[in-house]
């Protein structure tokens, strides 16, 4: 369920955008216990939403919580005060959430939400941090949080943070939303993890992406997920996202889109949304220089 819609004491509104990984190939585990892997991220025209609005006192106060997470553990509050401490700013911010991306679907909410925080905060403090400093800041958030700062579709390396910027074509997903929570540690931790995956250069990637290694994982530990799958694969190729719930098919047109949509059962929530180059947010800030 949303959260009550923003007030209009926000003087500063964004977008969060979700992200697909339209491939995940985990190449092996590092030392440090991360995992080595080659990712492609995609965003799409769905979001969720911030609302932000200037304190001079420097506190950091979001509005809007987030059931079983403790206000200073949110990404946003962590990303905020981070960004704060980087600058020395002694400005602070009220912060409103908008929330629409499930949390553990692997479509990015907490990461882009933690981004869209610190770009805004950039924007209202009035801050010179550029988009490497920015990207720095959010790799200490979280693995997928540069790709959301640097805004483009990329190929990924590393523990995801060597981004590598492509052009892909931009098709209507449809995605599916199991109502399971699936913790990424866990999968990560498991045995049966494919850990040895051949590098792939970006040049070969195949068109639309490939498979996703954490799939088999996902589908044996969370029957929701292996169910929505072979449902929606009736209807279109269908694959995992990340290392969280969701589950998607690419599509030419909306239209086709929302054809299969209209027969998955209603316990199956769903959105369509197109596949962006460009996120939403990058997009939205663009056009609040031009102004």
């Amino acid at each position: 369920m949303s959260t009550p819609a923003i007030p209009s004491a926000a003087t500063l509104r964004l977008p969060a955008p979700a992200k697909l990984n339209l491939m995940l190939h985990i190449l092996g585990r590092r030392a440090d216990g991360y995992h080595e892997l080659q990712t492609l991220f995609q965003f799409l025209d769905f979001a969720d939403e911030l609302g932000f609005a200037l304190r001079d006192d420097g506190e950091i106060r979001l509005h809007s919580p987030v059931d079983g997470v403790p206000h200073d553990s949110n990404l946003i509050v962590r990303a905020a005060r981070l960004l704060q401490q980087h600058s020395q700013c002694p400005l602070g911010a009220d912060i409103w959430l908008d929330k629409r991306l499930p949390m553990g679907g692997g479509i990015g909410g907490g990461s882009s939400d933690a981004a869209t925080t610190l770009l805004g905060l950039k924007h209202l403090w009035q801050l010179h941090c550029d988009e490497d400093q920015l990207a720095e800041l959010g790799l200490r958030l979280g693995a997928d949080v540069p790709v959301f700062v640097r805004g483009r579709a990329a190929f990924a390396e590393g523990v995801g943070e060597k981004l590598q910027p492509v052009t892909l074509s931009e098709p209507w997903f449809l995605v599916a939303i199991p109502q399971v929570l699936v913790s990424t540690a866990e999968i990560f931790s498991d045995a049966e993890l494919t850990r040895d995956s051949p590098p792939i250069k970006v040049r070969s990637l195949p068109e639309g992406g490939g498979r996703n290694d954490c799939q088999p994982v996902v589908e044996k530990r969370y029957p929701e997920v292996r169910n929505a799958l072979i449902l929606m694969n009736k209807f279109v190729p269908t694959r995992l996202t990340g290392t969280g719930s969701c589950v998607f098919g690419s599509f030419p047109n909306e239209v086709e889109a929302d054809r299969v949509r209209r027969q998955l059962p209603g316990t199956l929530p769903s959105f369509i949304a197109q596949g962006r180059n460009i996120s939403m947010l990058h997009r939205k800030l663009e056009e609040l220089g031009r102004k």
